[in-house]
């Protein structure tokens, strides 16, 4: 009986060796000059576009962008760690070094890329709902002549909305009456008050929507553009599009896409960005 305290310690000097051994052989390739925080991985997300990124009945994030953020990190050997904030805010924010990655879904434009390191990897579109049974009867984008849109505010979408809106102009159309919310959450509220007729948001939250009974989404597949993890560091965006790489490589990047109904981007993820 005497031994076993001896036998005790001896096994929790091992435990605790192993963990040491396991923390020096997780080594991040990024340098902390490139974190905001030393050993963390800081993301910025809008968790208002479900399946892709949102706040489950526990107050978790939860999403496809969530697990690839988390998979990032880990990869990297970093603690992820999110910021729930609106869009508007998020470019901002990185320029100002509040966070080391914009992991929202941000659709990738060139004048985006000259404030920006975007690594674009996801292949995303816009879609457009209405209240269930499509009372409106909009099959084509023509049809969307004199109603009201709702869209977040800043982004990709909204623009795309006056996009739309143009072209029924330019067509001798009434145009839409675009109201814009600090979020979609927000729209789809106001659609499902019968504030707006419409409501603008990526393919895959029209699909989410509608697999819930929510709302029927009409049209989709508009404006097909690639979706973007954003970073102001270059060191650490090349980091990440190797981590991205490799996950193509080896195929967990499609495998959390597909259950998630999404198309990666074809060919190796680059950095597009200032001096890339």
């Amino acid at each position: 009986m005497k031994l076993l305290p001896a036998v005790a310690s001896v096994a929790a000097l091992f435990i605790l060796g192993m963990g040491a051994a396991n923390a020096q052989a997780c080594k991040s390739p990024v340098p902390d000059a490139a974190l905001v925080k030393k050993g963390t991985l800081i993301m910025s997300v809008n968790p208002t576009l479900p399946p892709m990124q949102f706040v489950d009945q526990t107050g978790a994030l939860k999403g496809m962008r969530v697990e690839l953020g988390e998979a990032i990190a880990k990869r990297l050997c970093l603690t992820p760690e999110y910021v729930r904030i609106e869009f508007s805010a998020m470019i901002p924010g990185l320029q100002a070094g509040r966070w080391d990655i914009i992991n929202t879904g941000i659709f990738y434009t060139d004048e985006r890329a000259k404030l920006m390191q975007m690594l674009p990897y996801e292949d995303q579109a816009i879609s457009i709902s209405t209240a269930r049974g499509n009372p409106l009867k909009i099959n084509k984008p023509e049809d969307l002549s004199g109603k009201s849109i709702g869209v977040e505010i800043g982004g990709f979408e909204e623009r795309k909305a006056r996009e739309l809106d143009k072209q029924l102009t330019d067509k001798g159309l009434k145009g839409m009456t675009i109201r814009t919310f600090e979020n979609f959450a927000m729209a789809f509220q106001s659609l499902r008050a019968g504030q707006v007729e419409v409501a603008l948001s990526i393919d895959s939250t029209g699909a989410e929507y509608q697999k819930r009974g929510d709302f029927d989404r009409v049209l989709h597949g508009l404006f097909p553009t690639p979706v973007a993890l954003a970073a102001k560091n270059k060191e650490l965006s090349i980091a990440v599009a190797k981590v991205l790489n490799d996950m193509k490589a080896d195929g967990s990047l499609n495998k959390l896409l597909d259950q998630y109904g999404v198309k990666a981007t074809d060919g190796t993820v680059l950095v597009k960005g200032p001096a890339s």
